[in-house]
This record gives C-alpha cells, sequence and structure tokens, in this order.
C-alpha cells in the first residue's frame, strides 16, 4: 500500500490508519503509530511539501513472525527524527525516509484484506479515533488501579516498617538499660563499699561523663591499715569507658598492696608505676593518696599530677593542699613530697578528680567555685554532700567528663590535745 502526495496532517493521519485497518493492527499500535507519523512529518508538511507513505510486509529474522514495514518519504528534505520522544520508535532512518517495523499478530496476518483507498476507512474516521481513545483510557484507568494498588502495598510497607523500626527501637533501649545494669552493677561491684570508722565521717559521688556508658577511669579505694590508718586512693585514669575502668582498677589494686606491705606514702607513686609500665607501656593516670589516723586527724597526702585535696576547717576556712609529683605513664612519675597537716573535730576533706572542677574549661574558675561550693553545702550530712557539690558544680557543663568527689569529716572522737603545725617533707 502506498499513499503518495500527501500534503496536510490530517489527510497523514487519515492515510496512516487505513494502512493500520488493512493490516488490522491493534488499537494501541495504530494510535502510536499515527502519533509517529504525524510527529515526524509535521515540519516537512507544515513548510507545504508532499510527504509519501509506504506499507509492506516482511518476515522477521529472529523468530519469523511477520513485521510490517511502514516508510515515511519526505524527499530530499533533512528532518531531525527525535527517536526518544516519538510515541513509537523508529526502526531506521536515512536523510529523506524515516521507517517503523511493527510486529503483526500471527492470527490476523494471513486474514489482510485488501487495500483500501485512503478515504475509505470502514468505519469512519470518528469511530477510529473513539476506539484510539477508548483505548488510551482503558490504559490510564489500568495504570490509575496499579498506582492505587501500589500506594496501598506502600502505606502497608510503610506501616511495616515503621512498627519494625518502633519495636527495633525499644528493644535497642532494652539492651541499653540492661547494659547500663549490668555496667552499674559492675561499676558497684569494683567500688569499695564505704567504711564504717569510728570518728570518721564518709561520702562519695560518681558520676559518668556518658550516662549510657557509666563506667570511666575514675576510681577510689579506701581501706584500714594494721595500724588504724585510713588509706584513701582516688585514681583518674586516661580516657572514658570500660577500658579506663580496667586501668584505674590495675593502679588501685597495686596502690593497695604496696600499702599494705608498708612502703612508705612517699614512694608508692612511683613503685605503682615501675609495677604496671611493662604489662601496659600506654597506662596514663593521675593518683592523690591520702592516710588519715582518725584518733588524732594526723593527714598525711601524696600525689603524682592530680588536683589537690581541699580541706574546709570547722569555722569556714578553706585551703587547697598541693603535693606536687607526676602521675604514672608521665616522664618522671612520683610524688616530689608528702604534705602533712592535722584534720580538727569538724573539719572537711574532699578528694575529687578533675571532672568536678573542670566542667567549665576553667580550672582555677572552678577551684574557686568549689571552695564557696563546699562553703555552701558543709551543713549537709557527708554521705549527701559530694552529690549536692556535684549538682552545684555542673549546672553549666561545658565540658563533659567523668566526675569523683569524696568526702571525709573529722567527728567528735578522741583526738590528741597537740595541734601539730602543717609542715612539708
Amino acid at each position: 500500500m502506498t499513499a503518495t502526495d500527501l500534503r496536510s496532517l490530517p489527510a497523514l493521519r487519515h492515510a496512516v490508519r487505513s494502512l493500520a485497518d488493512t493490516h488490522r493492527l491493534g488499537v494501541e499500535a495504530r494510535a502510536r503509530l499515527a502519533l509517529a507519523v504525524t510527529r515526524v512529518a509535521a515540519p516537512v508538511v507544515e513548510a507545504d511539501h508532499p510527504v509519501t507513505l509506504t506499507a509492506t510486509r516482511a518476515d522477521a529474522v529472529e523468530d519469523g513472525a511477520p513485521l510490517l514495514v511502514v516508510t515515511l518519504d519526505h524527499g530530499a528534505r533533512r528532518v531531525d527524527v527525535p527517536d526518544d520522544e516519538l510515541p513509537l520508535a523508529a526502526h531506521s532512518t536515512t536523510p529523506s525516509t524515516v521507517t517503523w517495523h511493527i510486529a503483526l499478530d500471527l492470527d490476523t496476518a494471513e486474514a489482510t484484506t485488501e487495500p483500501q483507498g485512503a478515504g475509505e476507512l470502514p468505519h469512519g474516521e470518528t469511530e477510529v479515533l473513539l476506539k484510539e481513545l477508548g483505548a488510551a483510557l482503558a490504559q490510564v484507568d489500568a495504570l490509575k488501579a496499579e498506582h492505587r494498588l501500589l500506594k496501598h502495598e506502600l502505606a502497608e510497607t510503610n506501616s511495616g516498617v515503621l512498627a519494625l523500626y518502633v519495636q527495633l527501637d525499644e528493644r535497642d533501649q532494652q539492651v541499653r538499660r540492661a547494659h547500663g545494669r549490668v555496667l552499674r552493677e559492675l561499676e558497684d561491684a569494683l567500688r569499695p563499699p564505704v567504711l564504717d570508722v569510728p570518728g570518721l565521717e564518709l561520702g562519695v559521688h560518681y558520676a559518668p561523663a556518658d550516662s549510657e556508658a557509666p563506667t570511666g577511669g575514675d576510681l577510689y579505694d579506701w581501706f584500714v591499715l594494721p595500724d588504724g590508718t585510713v588509706h584513701i586512693t582516688v585514681v583518674d585514669a586516661l580516657g572514658h569507658g570500660v577500658r579506663s575502668t580496667r586501668t584505674a582498677l590495675n593502679v588501685t589494686h597495686a596502690v593497695r598492696t604496696l600499702a599494705l606491705e608498708g612502703h612508705p606514702l612517699e614512694s608508692i607513686v612511683a613503685r605503682t608505676n615501675e609495677v604496671l609500665a611493662p604489662f601496659d607501656p600506654a597506662l596514663m593516670a593521675t593518683v592523690l593518696l591520702a592516710r588519715l589516723r582518725p584518733e588524732s586527724g594526723e593527714l598525711h597526702l601524696a600525689g603524682g599530677s592530680h588536683p589537690p585535696a581541699l580541706l574546709m576547717r570547722r569555722d569556714g576556712g578553706t585551703e587547697y593542699l598541693e603535693t606536687p609529683g607526676r602521675g604514672i605513664g608521665f616522664p618522671l612519675p612520683g610524688s616530689e613530697e608528702v604534705r602533712r597537716t592535722r584534720m580538727r573535730p569538724g573539719d572537711l576533706l574532699l578528694l575529687y578528680t578533675d571532672g568536678l572542677t573542670e566542667s567549665r574549661k576553667d580550672p582555677e574558675e572552678g577551684e574557686a567555685r568549689l571552695a564557696r561550693a563546699v562553703r555552701d553545702h558543709a551543713h549537709r550530712p557527708t554521705a549527701h554532700l559530694p552529690r549536692a557539690l556535684a549538682k552545684e558544680m555542673h549546672a553549666v557543663i561545658l565540658h563533659a567528663d567523668d566526675t569523683l568527689a569524696l568526702a571525709v569529716r573529722l567527728g567528735a572522737g578522741p583526738t590528741g590535745p597537740g595541734r601539730e603545725p602543717e609542715r612539708r617533707e
């Protein structure tokens, strides 16, 4: 079938539908072909140049199914073919022709009728257009139904994902709480209970930098030596979490062993470094050691790079007791001297780690605030005092760190009549 000298787009579309009906193309294929041919020929026809439309049948190379080969010839005029925009992709193009290959239905290919004239569509143009419109609307309806189904399935999927997310979040919280409980129990097991020593009131407070990892490198130990002296160790190991706890625990155990073996207070920091360094070369920790005789109030302090203890007298006077020295893992570790003084009944001693005073990144400002806070809260029971101090000191936190505060108050028990002046060795 050949249609020549087509000079208008309606005539061209009429010719396309005529050959499509002749070869019994499906409604959708016919509509796509009509739109594709019209789009390619439009620039030529609108320039008042004729085009020629040819339709022949051929056997396909792959499966032998017949093909309808439709060729649009627009003369020597070159036309750019927008392949990616055509409703029906062109099979081949030349400067003057465009060709489409359309597979024919095997059941209807042999029943092809004789070609009819360009103006002899059996059912009329209106009915053909209505059929094409009906096919397009049916496809739209099918797409809408598929879209509704996909939205429903997506909603169910999202609901399931949300429920799974909530379940996983609840499970994660349960695991975190269980993990926290285990760590807190471990922490409680590692930290010795409050001593019951006549003439002394004791209190301690510990808070980790991260509430979800309630263990860290701040640790203490206190015990009574054979001669009745109370020994207190405060350690701040580098880092946070379980590893730093292990480091601090190693330090406290080593200090306890050396103290019970009778090593002088001034030598314990250096000896602890000698004992632990071969096993953990990366270990770094600050240490403060205190020994207090409850019956006389005699207090000895030795340190290694640790913040100084704070002594508040019964009359409200405060003093930081400096203990020069270098911590474990530091260059030239050890205590340079022992600080000696005497506590009187009602006096309060506060040992702590830098997390208490450096929450605002200014150690000197923190020490000044701590001295004021101790005076303001000194009336509280000793057991509750460390927590109250930590709460006030951490009203503003610019730098979170593990925090340990330990309070020792000398009671009104028997004390020696003499008041030994403070001195250093």
